[in-house]
């Protein structure tokens, strides 16, 4: 009977431990402004990311003009003037700020059922433009308005279900984690010969962990399909890599620890039957 328990609580444990990382990553990570904004940071560099946010803020921008008979030269200008400022130092500065205020919409958009999409606002990346351009002299860049420009990273046609897990991560929090390592430590009280648990608990987590890191894999690829015909798919794809590295750290962390735990247990017995 011990037996079969300590088996039923590594079982547990192999498919609580995939959900339990997911949960801590839910409310820790995507749900705190801080975490979120150092995740997405990096993206700044990202080309793709670039040539989504300079591509439509020009198209906000160039419509928003009118300089008459120099209507092309002044979009051309802004082409110009947002791919260079997209390689500087303030552009990280703009994306990181715009992101922070992103979040806020993204973690509304989880939790309230409003909206159905990712959306980046480049207000703080055109004011900054604006201001190098009016600073540099260039013609009627004055002009410049600084609107809001919201640039759609990732969009679902149905979120609902989306929200519900969220929700339900959020709730399980830090508690499934908890939950999975004291699962882990009843499994191997319980068993009759310890070491052997103590084994397959290891390998348990490491298959866990394995789960986890092909549940990342399989969703990546179901919302990338899933997408509308006018995201950007590799933008997208940072954005979701980006916000998904948590996971694949852990993954690869939990792993680890599974199987050292188990190659421990088993070459301490080895050595016990050496003589």
């Amino acid at each position: 009977m011990r037996t079969f328990l300590s088996a039923v609580l590594i079982v547990l444990v192999a498919l609580l431990a995939p959900a339990g990382a997911v949960a801590y990553w839910a409310d820790h990570e995507l749900g705190d402004a801080d975490r979120y904004t150092a995740a997405m940071s990096p993206l700044a560099e990202n080309p793709a990311v670039q040539e989504v946010v300079v591509t439509q803020a020009g198209r906000a921008l160039s419509g928003q003009i009118d300089a008459g008979p120099f209507q092309g030269g002044v979009d051309t200008l802004l082409g110009e003037a947002l791919r260079s400022f997209a390689g500087t130092p303030a552009y990280r500065t703009a994306w990181d700020a715009a992101n922070r205020a992103a979040h806020a919409a993204f973690f509304k958009a989880l939790t309230t059922g409003e909206g159905n999409a990712v959306t980046i606002d480049l207000a703080p990346v055109i004011e900054q433009v604006k201001e190098d351009l009016v600073a540099d002299g260039v013609p009627f860049a004055d002009r410049i308005p600084v609107t809001h420009v919201a640039v759609t990273v990732m969009e679902y046609d149905n979120l609902g279900a989306l929200r519900k897990g969220f929700r339900m991560l959020q709730i399980a929090g830090i508690w499934l984690p908890v939950l999975t390592v004291v699962l882990a430590a009843t499994a191997i009280a319980v068993a009759v010969h310890r070491r052997r648990a103590v084994i397959a608990t290891g390998l348990g987590v490491a298959v866990g962990a394995v789960l986890l890191w092909i549940a990342v894999a399989v969703f990546r690829r179901l919302t990338l399909d899933d997408l509308p015909a006018d995201i950007d798919r590799a933008a997208a794809a940072a954005v979701y890599d980006a916000l998904t590295a948590f996971l694949r750290t852990t993954a690869w962390v939990v792993l680890a620890i599974g199987l050292v735990a188990a190659l421990a247990a088993w070459l301490t017995g080895r050595l016990r039957r050496t003589p």
